[in-house]
């Protein structure tokens, strides 16, 4: 049985090792602040969590202030666990205002956790010329408005810009569907009355 290729990225081993250092650091700087058991572990995960959150704000291309910021918030609690655990804090005695700090980031992760993940929504694409619903009628030439009057004039007597559009609405339903437009749909499309939708479909056949 052929075994398969395991390609090693180093990159990714780094930011592997990078992760679980940070991690480790978060959470006993979270049990020197008073925050044991279960709450410690919790701790290094909402600052994963808000910077993951974050980057992904700043892929998406939109409000890349707020992305940025929130990044920057989660990467100083990353960085400031992993220089407070180096031997330039005791951890025996963390002063008050850590114990502050610490207790205080699950409502700055939660906060920026729901900003990031209910900002502005995004524009709406504009629909593509195929999901324009069938039975909405296209922008009509000014002829139309004469529809009434011009019902009861036979099919050579319908005016050519009422034509003109009328082939247009026939080639486009031709071309989205492949088969050629009937009269009930042109009258449809045209927004006429019965007689000069038939009218209008004989000049066109």
């Amino acid at each position: 049985m052929r075994a398969l290729p395991i390609r090693v990225d180093a990159v990714l081993i780094q930011a592997v090792i990078a992760a679980a250092l940070s991690f480790a650091h978060l959470h006993d700087l979270a049990v020197a602040a008073g925050q044991d058991g279960w709450k410690a572990w919790a701790y290094p995960i909402s600052v994963d969590l808000l910077m993951v959150a974050a980057w992904k704000r700043l892929r998406s291309g939109q409000s890349k202030a707020a992305g940025w910021s929130w990044f920057l918030i989660a990467l100083a609690a990353s960085l400031g666990a992993n220089v407070a655990t180096a031997g330039l804090l005791d951890l025996d005695k963390v002063p008050a205002w850590l114990r502050i700090t610490v207790a205080g980031w699950p409502a700055v992760a939660f906060l920026g956790g729901t900003l990031l993940a209910h900002g502005p929504a995004t524009a709406q694409a504009e629909a593509a010329p195929d999901e324009t619903p069938a039975d909405k009628a296209p922008e009509l030439p000014p002829a139309l408005d004469q529809a009434p009057e011009l019902a009861a004039q036979p099919a050579d007597r319908v005016p050519t810009a009422l034509v003109d559009h009328a082939r247009k609405v026939a080639a486009e339903y031709h071309t989205r569907t492949g088969t050629p437009i009937d009269t009930d749909t042109l009258r449809a499309r045209l927004g006429v009355p019965a007689p000069l939708a038939a009218a209008i479909a004989a000049r066109l056949n």
